[in-house]
């Protein structure tokens, strides 16, 4: 997969979304924050993950110190704002160099890492913003599906409530092969297919919107076997 174009892709279609939504909507998935908090959010973050990389920070770097940090009060100008702050990443990355150490929230990794992480994190922020604007979200299964691999990874670092059932996540477009299906015992997951406490059978979208929690499992096109009980709770203990 070519990280840096898809990543340049889904800021710009993120900020489709959120251009033509009203301002002020708020977005039940990220309660609190309304339609111009997330995409200064979301604006911040590109850049923020950004100075981290051009400067080659080996410690954190308080938000409020990003460069640049606020957007423009003419759309046009954040429009293009929320551009050059993707382009901002790429461009670190590519002066940095990609496998160049530097600071994460994982602890250090290449600097090429956050282009990955950067394209998921404004990926879901997109759903976010469709499902608080009533917008249908589409995504290339592919770039779903690594979705789910990458929020397995943080997840196993990260949330402390996960238990030692298994579960087991099926996508069902083709030509995604071992890539589509997870088996997730505790921490670890595999991409195999297996029996588990409990499975999910659904699209690639549908399975990022339940695993990251923006979409109940019952409001999904997705069918449940097993103990949907331990579903639920490692859906709760998965939370970041």
């Amino acid at each position: 997969m070519d990280y840096a174009q898809e990543f340049l892709n889904e800021v710009s279609r993120f900020g489709d979304v959120v251009f033509a939504a009203d301002p002020e909507a708020t977005v039940p998935s990220c309660p609190g924050w309304t339609m111009t908090q997330l995409f200064r959010h979301v604006g911040r973050g590109n850049r923020w993950s950004a100075q981290i990389v051009g400067d080659r920070m080996d410690t954190a770097l308080d938000p409020r110190e990003v460069r640049e940090g606020r957007p423009p009060a003419d759309d046009g100008g954040a429009r293009q704002w929320l551009v050059d702050g993707g382009q901002a990443l790429l461009d670190a990355v590519g002066s940095t160099g990609a496998d160049t150490p530097v600071w994460t929230f994982t602890g250090p990794q290449r600097a090429d890492w956050w282009v990955r992480r950067r394209l998921h994190e404004v990926l879901v922020h997109r759903a976010d913003a469709a499902l608080a604007a009533g917008v249908g979200f589409e995504v290339d299964g592919a770039v779903a599906a690594d979705a789910i691999s990458e929020w397995l990874g943080l997840a196993a670092m990260l949330s402390p409530g996960i238990g030692e059932s298994s579960v087991h996540l099926h996508a069902t477009e083709d030509g995604l092969g071992s890539e589509g299906e997870w088996l997730i015992t505790g921490k670890a997951f595999a991409h195999e297919h297996a029996k588990a406490d409990a499975a999910v059978r659904g699209s690639a979208a549908d399975l990022l919107l339940i695993t990251t929690n923006r979409r109940a499992v019952a409001d999904a096109d997705v069918e449940v076997f097993g103990d949907e009980q331990v579903l639920q709770s490692w859906l709760a203990g998965s939370k970041l």
